[in-house]
């Protein structure tokens, strides 16, 4: 079986929109409580990052995951990742930084926040407005999928 990429994020920060676009699906939008399933991605609450006691179920999700994508939202610098968060998992971790049409001046925030959190370059910068940089981020998470299958 080919394994998900988990995306992770607070609220409103473009997780389920960036999961419709991985899926090639038109899945309606709507606040997720859940933890959702997708052809290629598991979709998970903003609720999951956003209280700690949660941290645990993001953690153990991701253990059927290939990837996980930490998502921060360019327009709304919410400090919601731990120091240090991205080592708990035992995939690769890939910083994503969404709504790059809005707030370009917190650029260097966004960078920051993904280095305190320990994500390690390359960031890919997105707008699911135009789906600016999707194709980057698709190409990029299909040549790491193909690595991992010749290890």
């Amino acid at each position: 079986m080919k394994k998900r990429i988990m995306v992770v994020g607070p609220t409103q920060s473009g997780k389920s929109s960036l999961t419709n676009v991985l899926n090639d699906s038109a899945r309606p939008l709507k606040k997720t409580q859940d933890v959702i399933y997708g052809k290629n991605t598991i979709d998970t609450p903003g609720s999951y990052i956003e209280n700690a006691s949660m941290y645990r179920y993001l953690i153990a999700t991701a253990q059927t995951a290939s990837h996980v994508l930490m998502l921060v939202d360019q327009s709304r610098l919410t400090e919601v990742y731990p120091p240090g968060f991205a080592k708990s998992f035992n995939c690769p971790v890939i910083g994503v930084i969404n709504k790059i049409d809005l707030a370009p001046h917190n650029a260097k925030l966004c960078i920051q926040q993904l280095k305190r959190i320990g994500v390690l370059e390359p960031y890919f910068w997105i707008s699911l407005k135009d789906n600016t940089g999707v194709e980057a981020l698709k190409d990029y998470l299909i040549g790491q999928q193909e690595s991992s299958k010749k290890n």
